[in-house]
C-alpha cells in the first residue's frame, strides 16, 4: 500500500472512532494495538510499556499536575473574586467597564492557571452573575468571557506549550516566552473590541457607578500576591532561574500561603483541589501514553518522514503548507478536544515544519494559537458549554455563540498576525536565556 493511501486510512479510523464516542486516549490505543499486530507481530507488544514509560519518565511533565494544582489552590482561595472586584473599579470610567474588567481578570488569571476551561470557569462564575445584574448584554457578557478564558491556553504557563515541548523536545521555557506577546496582544484586542462597541452602542453596558480613588487604590492590596506570584514565576523563566517544574513546584507552595494567608483555603478545599488535580492529570497522562506510542509506529512505518520528502519535492510555498496546517487544525478544533488535536498530530506535523525550515518554538506557540479558537468554536468549544453551565437559564448556547463570533474572528486575526511576522513570538524567547 502507497504510503499516502495508508496515512489516510490510519487518521480515517482514528476520526471515526473518536466520532463514534471512544475517548481519544482510548481511541490511539486501539488504533495503536491494531497497528503493531499487523505490521510488528504479537511478539513486539513489549512497544506498549517501553515506549510509554519512556516518555512519561521525563522530569519536565512533573510541571504538569504542579501548574494544574497551583490553579486549583488559587480558585478555592477566592483570588478570582478579588481581582474582578479590584479590576471593575479601575475600568469603571471606561465602555463596557466590567467586561474590561472581565477580560482583565481572566489574563491575570490565566498567567498562573494554564488551563482555558479552568480560567472560563474561574472568572465566568464571578463575572457572568455580576455583569447580567447590572443590566449587561447577555450575549456581549458570555461571548466575551468565554473567548477570555482561552487565553488559559496561550499564556503561560500554558499546559498545551508543557505537553508541546515534551513531544518535540523544545524548551519550555522558550515556549512560555512566545506566548507572552501573542496573549497579551490578543487581550488587548478583545478590550479594544469591547471598548468600541460600547462606545458606538451604549445600551449593551451601562455606565458603572462612581469610584472614588480612594476605593480604587484600597482595592489593590487583594492582588499583590497573586500579580507577584505571576510576575516571580514569568522572570524566574525569563532569566533562566529555574527550569518551568521547579518553578511549578515553588508555585505551589506560595499558592497555598496565599490561600492559607488569605483564610479561605479549608482542608475540605483543599481536598477538592487534590482529587480534581489527580483526574485532570490522569486524564493527560492516558492521552499521552496512548500518543506515544501511536507516534512511534507512524515513525517506525516512516510515514512523517515521507510526507515531510513528499511535501518539499512539490516545492510548494512552504506559506501554503502553513495555512493547509491551519485549516485542517481549525477543522479538528470543531470536533475533537485541543489535547487529543496536539497529541495525535505533532508526530506528523513537526516532521513537516522542520524539514521546511520553520522553527518549532513558532510552529508550537502558533499551534496553541489555533487551539485557542477550538475552545469557542462550535459544536465541540468546551468554553462554549462551560459559560452555559454558568449563566442563568434564559441566555441559551446560540445567545453565548453569537457573542463569541467577533472574537473569534480577533483569533483568526491573531493567528494571521503570528504566521506573517513570527517575531511576534520569537522575539522574546530570542532575548532569554535558553531554558
Amino acid at each position: 500500500m502507497e504510503w499516502w493511501a495508508l496515512l489516510s486510512l490510519i487518521f480515517a479510523a482514528l476520526l471515526v472512532l473518536i466520532m463514534i464516542g471512544i475517548p481519544v486516549a482510548f481511541a490511539l490505543g486501539i488504533l495503536s494495538l491494531a497497528l503493531v499486530l499487523i505490521f510488528l507481530g504479537p511478539n513486539q507488544l513489549i512497544v506498549f510499556s517501553t515506549t510509554a514509560f519512556g516518555q512519561i519518565d521525563n522530569f519536565a511533565l512533573v510541571a504538569i499536575p504542579l501548574f494544574i494544582f497551583m490553579a486549583e489552590v488559587i480558585l478555592h482561595s477566592g483570588v478570582s473574586t478579588d481581582a474582578f472586584d479590584m479590576l471593575s473599579k479601575w475600568t469603571s470610567r471606561l465602555p463596557g467597564g466590567l467586561a474590561v474588567a472581565a477580560q482583565l481578570t481572566c489574563t491575570l488569571f490565566a498567567s498562573v492557571c494554564g488551563a482555558s476551561t479552568a480560567t472560563a470557569a474561574a472568572v465566568g462564575s464571578i463575572a457572568v452573575p455580576e455583569m447580567m445584574s447590572r443590566g449587561y448584554d447577555k450575549r456581549l457578557t458570555c461571548g466575551s468571557i468565554a473567548a477570555g478564558g482561552a487565553l488559559g491556553a496561550l499564556i503561560p504557563p500554558s499546559i498545551y506549550m508543557i505537553i508541546y515541548g515534551t513531544l518535540v523536545e523544545e524548551s519550555i521555557g522558550q515556549l512560555f516566552m512566545g506566548g507572552v506577546i501573542p496573549g497579551l496582544m490578543l487581550s488587548g484586542m478583545f478590550i479594544a473590541l469591547i471598548v468600541i462597541r460600547c462606545a458606538f452602542r451604549p445600551g449593551l453596558a451601562p455606565l458603572a457607578q462612581e469610584v472614588t480613588w480612594a476605593d480604587r487604590w484600597r482595592s489593590l492590596y487583594k492582588v499583590w500576591a497573586i500579580l507577584f506570584l505571576a510576575a516571580a514565576m514569568l522572570a524566574a523563566i525569563y532569566f533562566g532561574i529555574a527550569t518551568p517544574s521547579e518553578i511549578a513546584g515553588v508555585g505551589c507552595f506560595l499558592a497555598l500561603a496565599i490561600g492559607f494567608a488569605y483564610r479561605r483555603l479549608t482542608w475540605t478545599a483543599l481536598k477538592g483541589a487534590f482529587l480534581s488535580t489527580c483526574r485532570i492529570t490522569c486524564f493527560i497522562g492516558w492521552i499521552l501514553v496512548a500518543a506515544t506510542v501511536f507516534g512511534y509506529i507512524l515513525s517506525f512505518l516512516q510515514l512523517p518522514q515521507q510526507l515531510s520528502e513528499w511535501l518539499v519535492a512539490q516545492s510548494a510555498s512552504p506559506y501554503l503548507v502553513i495555512l493547509g496546517i491551519n485549516i485542517l487544525l481549525i477543522f479538528l478544533g470543531c470536533i475533537m478536544d485541543p489535547a487529543g488535536i496536539l497529541l495525535v498530530t505533532i508526530p506528523i506535523l513537526v516532521p513537516v515544519i522542520k524539514a521546511l525550515g520553520f522553527d518549532p518554538v513558532w510552529f508550537g506557540v502558533m499551534f496553541v494559537v489555533n487551539m485557542e479558537l477550538a475552545q469557542i468554536t462550535p459544536p465541540l468549544g468546551l468554553n462554549l458549554f462551560i459559560i452555559k453551565s454558568i449563566a442563568p437559564p434564559e441566555v441559551t448556547l446560540k445567545d453565548i455563540l453569537i457573542g463569541a463570533w467577533p472574537f473569534m474572528v480577533l483569533d483568526l486575526v491573531g493567528l494571521a498576525l503570528v504566521i506573517i511576522f513570527p517575531q511576534i513570538i520569537l522575539w522574546l524567547p530570542s532575548t532569554m536565556l535558553r531554558g
